[in-house]
């Protein structure tokens, strides 16, 4: 069975209800029509009338709920949470509470007062956001418990989705910021999986340190396990194998190999590994002879975003693979960023990832 349709089918499995937001697009409702028709999870449209009846028409989204975000009943509770999550009163707290534990003086306290009191969110404020993107009524129903989980992005940036994400729903319990991979499905190929990867952090952090480089392979052996059903094991790439280089950079992921090994001790993750000691069981036993990753490797955490960006672009380009993503970890409820040159099939595949997390949020 393909990858996504063992995602589809565990979406079937455990029903959950995902939001869309962008009723502004056709393929949203192109993709919801195939969702709704197969099964794979409950939907919430947000959308006024006009919306719905211009991009949705000719598509049968019949069980799928319209939700106005300038009528809807529920709205005043979202509202209500948005100030209590976002609110200047409890903005102000905030940056009391981080100017006390970091020791700052009066000058810097009062500074960062006043720069929580702008960033703080008024009732007016939180109904024009809620009003005019969407996504902010999206992650409020999710925080409420009106929904499960949230697909956004074929007419969004990436940062426009995170945000009302990061800011709302906030992160895991213990880590520290969101990341992304890719699930890559290669065609005839043994290495992996049997061909399935995951490869981290290929979309979303620019700045990798040592424990942030430990935070994600945490998190990517996590859902390579929970997607593939099979034991996570993580290769923490470098252009040396086990101090065959000399460099920062390489200091860097065997630093965070050793923080991971102390953090996650049930982690099996090795490094730093050069690609070819990680995937081919030849080089790695020549490589890297002690290691139990080594030529096995099947999550791929890469020391870089441009090294990871470019590593699953030549591989989905090159090796005709299927690259699902980028699906974003660490985030207390599933959000997920879509490409703006998205498919309706897209859609479909990234709402049944995004139902299957929510499993076990």
């Amino acid at each position: 069975m393909a990858f996504i349709d063992d995602i589809k089918a565990k979406a079937k499995a455990d029903k959950k209800t995902i939001v869309l937001p962008e009723s502004m697009d056709t393929r949203t409702f192109e993709a919801a029509e195939k969702i709704l028709k197969e099964g794979i999870a409950d939907l919430i449209i947000i959308g006024t009338p006009e919306e719905i009846s211009k991009y949705g028409a000719g598509f049968d989204i019949t069980g799928a709920k319209i939700v106005d975000p300038f009528k809807d009943e529920n709205k005043q509770k979202y509202i209500d949470k948005f100030i209590e999550l976002r609110g200047v009163d409890t903005m102000v707290a905030a940056a009391k509470a981080k100017a006390e534990k970091k020791g700052l003086s009066a000058e810097e306290t009062e500074a960062s007062i006043e720069s929580a009191k702008k960033k703080g969110i008024t009732p007016e404020k939180a109904q024009q956001l809620m009003e005019t993107d969407y996504m902010y009524y999206a992650c409020l129903m999710c925080k409420c418990g009106d929904a499960d989980g949230a697909v956004s992005g074929a007419c969004h940036s990436t940062g426009n989705t995170i945000r009302p994400a990061l800011q709302l729903l906030k992160m895991k319990k213990g880590v520290s910021s969101v990341s992304g991979f890719f699930m890559m499905e290669v065609p005839d190929c043994t290495l992996g999986e049997n061909g399935l990867f995951i490869f981290a952090d290929c979309a979303v952090n620019t700045d990798f340190d040592s424990p942030k480089l430990a935070e994600i392979a945490k998190l990517s052996a996590d859902s390579f396990e929970q997607f593939s059903g099979k034991q996570a094991k993580v290769a923490m790439l470098s252009y040396s194998t086990m101090g065959s280089a000399k460099h920062d950079d390489v200091t860097k992921v065997s630093e965070a190999v050793k923080i991971a090994h102390e953090k996650y001790p049930e982690l099996i993750v090795d490094g730093e590994l050069q690609l070819d000691a990680a995937l081919v069981e030849s080089v790695g036993k020549l490589k890297a002879p002690e290691s139990k990753v080594a030529g096995h490797a099947n999550t791929l955490v890469f020391p870089s975003l441009e090294a990871g960006n470019i590593g699953y672009k030549l591989v989905q380009r090159l090796a005709k693979a299927n690259a699902y993503g980028p699906v974003l970890q660490g985030l207390a409820m599933p959000v997920n960023d879509l490409s703006r040159g998205c498919y309706a099939d897209d859609i479909v595949g990234t709402v049944a990832i995004t139902a299957v997390q929510a499993q076990e949020a």
